[in-house]
């Protein structure tokens, strides 16, 4: 395709930015906040109707019921010859609290003054908008890529139920992929997070009228209560955060990115007895250059010391366990890290077409939080994050996307699609 016709593409979205917009009011409509999910079939028989009209085979299956992925590929001419992309998003959106004082019907999408109003505008239904449509807009050009394209709708990503993972395990995959998360166009790797529980149960259960032998000289009862026992573990937790703060580091991360955030705590029976468990829920973040199992080891080994200077918790240390398949079935998530090779001709392309449409140099670093690329960099696909959509607004009351950053972000996948799946193998 000659830059005329690109040029010519670039123009149509300009001219037909309503129609965009209406793609993305269009998903916003479908209720699919998760929790509570088991919500998002509907969303996902648009997204996969819509993939086959533009003459993509469809690989459409539950994850959990409720909740489908959708992989769309439209085969490339010459894929053996030319490069192949993966285009990932996720249809699920982030909760609606009771009281949330939003200024529009969060599922009712509104545009004032050029900004875009509703759950998931930024996060990140717009992106999943301007892909498809930037894809609809080279098939209507009468385009034939030689490379293939897949494009993944896919669940659960706001409570770690990890439908990338699902789709990597089916073997999918590309020489390049682009997750259209929210980055504010930034071109991201990320760092990791493990969830885990830091459990202490006593082997005996004490009235509370025992406590006085508990903790008195001669007492000669040896118990404790779990909860208090737990604020040792919390404050060992703290150190090691601290700690972590300044002997890691990792290029694109300001200091102190490794924290380890005590969230849940659960504990107790009434008021009658001396607590014997205690439960603590914490969530990890771990650079690019750690591994989720070793960052957890870290955690135990550093907790079990801090027991071994307890007398109680010597002898009834905490126990400890892992991540897990979804903050709702089991109360537990993992999200690995991402590294980015800056070098990689997939990045620079994407880096190039950018700067193009954007007449300005693209930024190039680490996200601060976490999405379902890190599936994608595990499973050996040279992966980067680029989205519309600024952090600030994502998960937020009046969450919002502008409606220029959403033409801009269609402009470069336009562009991109089209140019990487072009671009010989090397």
């Amino acid at each position: 395709m000659s830059d005329m016709t690109i040029n010519q593409l670039l123009i149509q979205i300009e001219e037909r930015k309503e129609e965009l917009v209406e793609l993305a009011k269009s998903l916003i409509r479908f209720k699919t906040p998760s929790p509570p999910a088991r919500n998002t079939a509907e969303a996902q028989e648009f997204v996969a109707t819509y993939l086959s009209d533009l003459g993509f085979s469809i690989d459409k299956w539950d994850v959990y019921e409720g909740d489908p992925n959708v992989v769309g590929i439209l085969s490339g001419t010459k894929p053996k010859e030319y490069n192949s992309l993966l285009i990932n998003g996720h249809i699920d959106v982030a909760s609606i609290e009771e009281g949330e004082q939003w200024d529009y019907d969060p599922f009712s999408p509104v545009v004032k003054d050029n900004i875009l109003y509703g759950r998931g505008a930024a996060d990140m239904k717009g992106g999943l908008a301007g892909s498809l449509f930037a894809i609809k807009l080279l098939k209507e050009a009468g385009i034939h890529l030689p490379g293939n394209l897949t494009f993944q709708s896919v669940i659960g990503e706001e409570v770690g139920e990890a439908g990338t993972l699902e789709c990597c395990k089916k073997g999918y995959d590309a020489d390049f992929a682009v997750v259209v998360d929210t980055s504010n166009c930034q071109i991201q790797g990320q760092g990791g997070v493990i969830t885990g529980w830091i459990t202490i149960q006593s082997p005996q259960t004490f009235h509370d009228a025992n406590r006085r032998s508990m903790i008195h000289a001669g007492g000669g009862l040896f118990g404790a209560s779990a909860i208090e026992k737990m604020t040792k573990v919390i404050q060992g937790l703290k150190d090691l955060e601290q700690h972590w703060a300044v002997t890691k580091s990792y290029p694109g991360f300001p200091a102190g990115m490794t924290t380890i955030n005590p969230a849940v705590i659960e504990g107790g029976r009434h008021a009658a007895f001396v607590a014997d468990r205690c439960a603590l829920w914490i969530t990890v973040h771990f650079y690019p250059n750690e591994d989720h199992d070793e960052v957890a080891k870290e955690v135990e080994d550093h907790i079990l010391n801090v027991a071994k200077a307890d007398p109680w918790l010597r002898v009834n240390p905490p126990t400890f366990r892992w991540g897990g398949t979804s903050m709702i079935e089991d109360r537990g998530e993992i999200f690995p890290s991402l590294a980015i090779d800056e070098k990689h001709p997939g990045l620079q392309s994407l880096a190039n077409v950018h700067e193009n449409i954007f007449n300005d140099k693209a930024t190039i670093g680490m996200s601060p939080t976490v999405t379902d690329g890190g599936w994608l960099g595990e499973a050996g696909i040279p992966t980067v994050i680029y989205g519309p959509g600024k952090l600030e607004h994502a998960h937020a009351v009046n969450e919002q996307l502008s409606m220029d950053e959403l033409v801009q972000f269609t402009k470069v996948m336009t562009q991109f699609i089209h140019k990487w799946c072009n671009t010989r193998k090397v």
